[in-house]
């Protein structure tokens, strides 16, 4: 059921989506060649506590970590382990601090050191597919817009849109409704309204679209052909005149359109 938030929550939903963009600004400084993704986890869960938040994904259906670290072929949901990060790497860090009884969910893909220009315009298409999803959020839109301004820039550059993962709707609750497929047909889905919350997080690889499933621990994701993947996240607002973005990092600007 979706819920459509009342200006007491939307305030509430403002002061967790801070609090996560500045979150994952901090954790992202430790992404360092050398550093482990167990010192993030750890770095994370007391950052998160000293801010009087709880983070989410601790413990979540069995989910043992702070946040998810995913590394190259992981596309979400690494679980984080002692190997360190090495020059070359690209990094997706996750979080999702609870404030107050409310979510702020975001996440962005982060380099090791020096990474090639090809995997740089990789990563650079992911966080324009996020940006492109975002301008089509306002009410009257539907959810396939969103995905269909995603998915028709990531095919366009040569790239692949993860299909199994997708975003949702977030609020008192980690997961709500809508979902929020990164592919889609214009003015096909769920209608948008104000009042609205969800993430638009969308998942590309720089190989085939098709990912598996670790037997072992149940979460972690990666893609099936082994390729990169790569990954930004926002949670928005639908206003009664378009979208605001709850998630900005601090000094983050919102991009024109190219």
């Amino acid at each position: 059921m979706i819920t459509i938030k009342s200006d007491r929550e939307i305030e509430l939903m403002r002061n967790a989506g801070k609090l996560a963009g500045l979150c994952l600004t901090e954790m992202g400084k430790l992404v360092k060649a050398g550093a482990t993704p167990l010192e993030l986890d750890q770095a994370c869960r007391e950052w998160t506590a000293r801010h009087e938040a709880i983070p989410a994904p601790l413990n979540y259906k069995g989910f043992p970590s702070s946040l998810c670290v995913s590394v190259n072929d992981v596309v979400c949901h690494g679980i984080p382990d002692n190997r360190p990060f090495q020059n070359g790497d690209i990094v997706n860090l996750d979080v999702t601090p609870i404030l107050n009884g409310y979510h702020g969910d975001t996440n962005a893909t982060f380099f090791v050191g020096e990474v090639p220009e090809k995997v740089q315009q990789f990563v650079e298409t992911a966080r324009e597919s996020m940006w492109a999803g975002i301008r089509q959020v306002r009410p009257g839109n539907t959810v396939g817009d969103i995905g269909h301004a995603i998915d028709t820039l990531v095919r366009a550059r040569g790239y692949s849109v993860v299909l199994e993962y997708c975003g949702h709707g977030i609020g008192r609750n980690f997961h709500e409704d809508p979902v929020i497929i990164h592919v889609g047909r214009p003015k096909h889905g769920v209608i948008l309204k104000a009042g609205m919350t969800f993430t638009i997080e969308p998942m590309i690889n720089m190989g085939k679209a098709k990912t598996v499933l670790d037997e072992e621990d149940g979460w972690t994701a990666r893609t099936a052909d082994g390729s990169l993947s790569a990954q930004f996240e926002h949670t928005v607002l639908v206003t009664p005149t378009g979208v605001e973005v709850l998630t900005l990092r601090p000094g983050e600007k919102i991009p024109e359109p190219k």
